[in-house]
């Protein structure tokens, strides 16, 4: 587990972070669990009745838990713990109950899973707008995505394997065993041709998840494009292109970090410029808690990152949309000094801390961006998040508990108030998901639409409430 002492220099940031996380979370984290941190203090009503049933226990002792980010969680909290709330409602400034007025109660969240070459049953269902997929040879992808396409999928996400990720070509010595492996191989721009063979680029919606190599990977599905005879102009979709995450955690950078954030910033330069319906950066911080960060860490490096690169080339007069692994599709702003923070996040139990994450990290993100960055439009000040549920959650051994895990993470994620969710299949801990098991995790998330009655209500307004401390 990655702990804040050893990050010195974001100590106070990880701070800052972990105040605004207890701030939406304000009854369970009334307390810092540290030694000098104020002492947890109980309902003196209710500590006298618990203390009895523990036969003399204290409930203090007993009860109290903590956790990763070193706060104490009291059995039972009151109004007294909650104090003053913001009286906020949801699509207005900060944005804590949601970036947009209606939520689900107008549009539930989108289905967005991916899919393997044995799980081709149920692609006709028309919910599910996106689909993150890549076959080791560009023929095989091709012909499943114009599957998928046909079925009535809305768009694409390509996952490229670890060969092309580094850099390197598929007959390199150094990446046998790796070619092909989770993802489709990219050698050429003849590959990227059919890849997208039979596929209209200027109609059609592109994620591609690709740090390292990012240059020749867009270079390529530009020239894709091109000779399709699409115009630049009409090319949209979505590059990861988040190369500090890759130094943090992921480890498949190719350059020091400053080039690296030099070919960052003249990728937001070229498509804003020339790609008006293109995001040039995709922010990740699901890769952050899967390697070992808590709540506070994972939220609080994604938004640095976020800032990071936002104040480096602020100076440039780019226009850039921000799109953090929390999100995907956003409408490219005009002005300058927006952009639009989509995170990509993970989610596993604790339930609350999941929840309180989300809405602090929407309230942080456009209180930084209004205060920095003096932002014009309130499209800017907005974080737009997908999810997707824990990976590490999931165990080998008596695998069907993981749909209950995945269920209870879905959950989280959905009150949390995300745009967009891919729950994870309960067998990948031990391969490739059947078509059974990729069936059940999209129903999972239909069950929560249609049968848990979430999209019914604007679910932030109990989250608000005393009662949901309790």
């Amino acid at each position: 587990m990655l702990q804040p002492n050893l990050f010195n220099p974001t100590q106070s940031r990880y701070n800052t972070f972990l105040t605004a996380l207890c701030h939406e979370s304000p009854g369970p984290c009334q307390a810092f669990a540290t030694a000098k941190g104020p002492k947890v203090s109980l309902h003196p009503e209710w500590a006298a009745m618990a203390s009895k049933e523990l036969k003399g226990k204290d409930p203090v002792k007993v009860l109290t838990w903590h956790t990763a980010e070193g706060l104490d969680i009291k059995p039972v909290y009151t109004k007294a713990d909650v104090g003053e709330i913001d009286d906020e409602i949801p699509g207005k400034f900060p944005f804590t109950r949601g970036p947009y007025a209606s939520m689900y109660t107008a549009r539930p969240w989108t289905i967005r899973q991916v899919r393997y070459p044995n799980s081709f049953s149920w692609l006709s269902d028309s919910r599910l707008t996106l689909v993150y997929a890549g076959f080791s040879t560009v023929e095989e992808s091709n012909h499943f995505y114009r599957r998928n396409l046909a079925a009535g999928q809305q768009g694409l996400s390509v996952a490229f394997d670890l060969a092309t990720h580094r850099g390197y070509d598929s007959d390199h010595p150094r990446v046998v065993g790796d070619v092909g492996m989770a993802g489709v191989a990219i050698d050429t721009v003849e590959d990227m041709k059919i890849l997208f063979e039979g596929i209209p680029l200027n109609k059609m919606s592109v994620s591609m998840t690709m740090n390292g190599a990012v240059l020749p990977i867009l270079a390529m599905y530009i020239v894709a494009g091109l000779e399709q005879g699409a115009d630049l102009k009409e090319l949209a979709g979505t590059i990861q292109n988040d190369i500090l995450k890759e130094f943090m955690v992921r480890n498949t950078f190719i350059y020091p970090p400053e080039p690296s954030m030099r070919l960052i910033g003249d990728i937001f330069s070229f498509t804003s410029k020339n790609m008006p319906k293109y995001n040039s950066i995709s922010i990740s911080g699901y890769h952050m808690q899967e390697a070992g960060a808590d709540a506070v860490l994972e939220l609080a490096f994604t938004i640095a990152d976020g800032l990071e690169n936002k104040g480096r080339h602020a100076s440039r007069r780019i226009c850039t949309t921000f799109v953090v692994l929390l999100g995907y599709w956003h409408e490219l702003l005009h002005d300058p000094t927006d952009a639009v923070l989509t995170i990509s996040d993970q989610f596993f139990p604790p339930t609350h801390q999941e929840i309180a994450k989300m809405r602090a990290a929407r309230k942080l993100w456009a209180t930084l961006i209004k205060e920095n960055f003096q932002a014009k439009s309130q499209k800017s000040l907005l974080l737009r998040t997908h999810c997707q549920t824990s990976g590490w959650s999931l165990t080998e051994q008596q695998p069907y508990n993981n749909i209950i895990r995945t269920t209870v993470e879905a959950m989280a994620a959905t009150l949390g108030g995300t745009q967009s969710l891919h729950t994870n299949s309960f067998d990948e801990a031990i391969g490739l998901p059947t078509e059974s098991s990729a069936r059940i995790a999209r129903n999972t998330q239909l069950i929560l639409q249609e049968e848990a009655g979430i999209p019914k209500v604007e679910w932030q307004c109990p989250l608000d409430a005393p009662s949901s401390c309790h």
